[in-house]
Order: C-alpha cells, then sequence, then structure tokens
C-alpha cells in the first residue's frame, strides 16, 4: 500500500529534522490537536474531542518521556512538572468536557512553544559564533564561556 502524499511528507520531515525541529513538531502537533478539540467541544462533538484531546495527551507523554534528568536535572524537573499538569488540564477538558481547563493548556503549550523559539534562535546565533547581548546586539562567541548542555524533550540541544 502507497503512502499518502502528507504522510511521507511528515516521515521525510521527521527523519531529516534536528532534535530542536522535532521538539518544535511535537509542540506543534499538541496545540494543534488541543485547539481541534477545542473546536470539537464548542461544536458538542463528543467523540471528536475524546480522540483529539487524547492525541494531544499522547504528545505530553512523549515530551515528559523523553526529558534527561542526566543532562539537566532541575530543568527537567520544572519541564516535568509543566508537562505534568499540561497533561492534566487535557484530562481534565476530555473527562469534564472543561474549555477553561483547555484552555490553561494551550495558554501553557502557547508559552513553552514561544519559549523553544527563542531558545532555538539562541542556539542558531551561537552556532554561527555570536550570541546575543542585551539591547539587541550580538558579541562574539570566543567572549563568552562555553554554554551549558541543556535538554529538554529527550533531546539535548548542546551543539
Amino acid at each position: 500500500m502507497n503512502e499518502k502524499a502528507g504522510d511521507q511528507y511528515l516521515r521525510s520531515a521527521v527523519l531529516t529534522a534536528t532534535p530542536e525541529q522535532l521538539q518544535m513538531m511535537l509542540y506543534d502537533g499538541a496545540i494543534r490537536f488541543a485547539t481541534q478539540a477545542r473546536e470539537a467541544l464548542q461544536a458538542k462533538d463528543i467523540e471528536n474531542t475524546h480522540n483529539l484531546l487524547t492525541r494531544a495527551q499522547r504528545i505530553l507523554a512523549e515530551l515528559q518521556s523523553g526529558l534527561r534528568p542526566e543532562i539537566a536535572p532541575d530543568i527537567c524537573g520544572q519541564m516535568a512538572g509543566l508537562y505534568s499538569f499540561v497533561y492534566r488540564r487535557l484530562i481534565d477538558a476530555n473527562i469534564n468536557k472543561d474549555l477553561q481547563a483547555l484552555d490553561e493548556a494551550l495558554q501553557i503549550l502557547g508559552h513553552m512553544r514561544q519559549t523553544w523559539i527563542m531558545l532555538i534562535e539562541r542556539l542558531r546565533q551561537e552556532r554561527a559564533g555570536v550570541v546575543p547581548v542585551s539591547g539587541g546586539g550580538a558579541r562574539p562567541r570566543a567572549a563568552m564561556p562555553p554554554p551549558e548542555p541543556v535538554a529538554a524533550g529527550g533531546f539535548s540541544v548542546e551543539g
């Protein structure tokens, strides 16, 4: 059986993505499914709401299981707490058909995604040999000590 074009594209994107891009894909997927679940819940499509929230929950479980506390225990502990909270809010939304719980989960996921975007940009700058400084500028990397490795979502973001 031939894969659909969309499935082939997704497979290719995942197989060629950097760890940072994979993490972003997971955030995007969780946000997409939760947003679609919100729309389904408002339309009183309970079965679709359940299915979409379950998919978002699975992504949160994957994000949490991918944490690597041996690399950055403090950050991983904080991320695990956030992932657990969002996961519980998605469950509350699913069981109780609670839009407020779903909105809280979406808000936190949005903040996590934005933070990840900032981290990716910083990594891009560091790999290019510059690091951001306050005021919007940058200075050569040689003037800075080497960055500490950071783990998020199961991936070490050390270059």
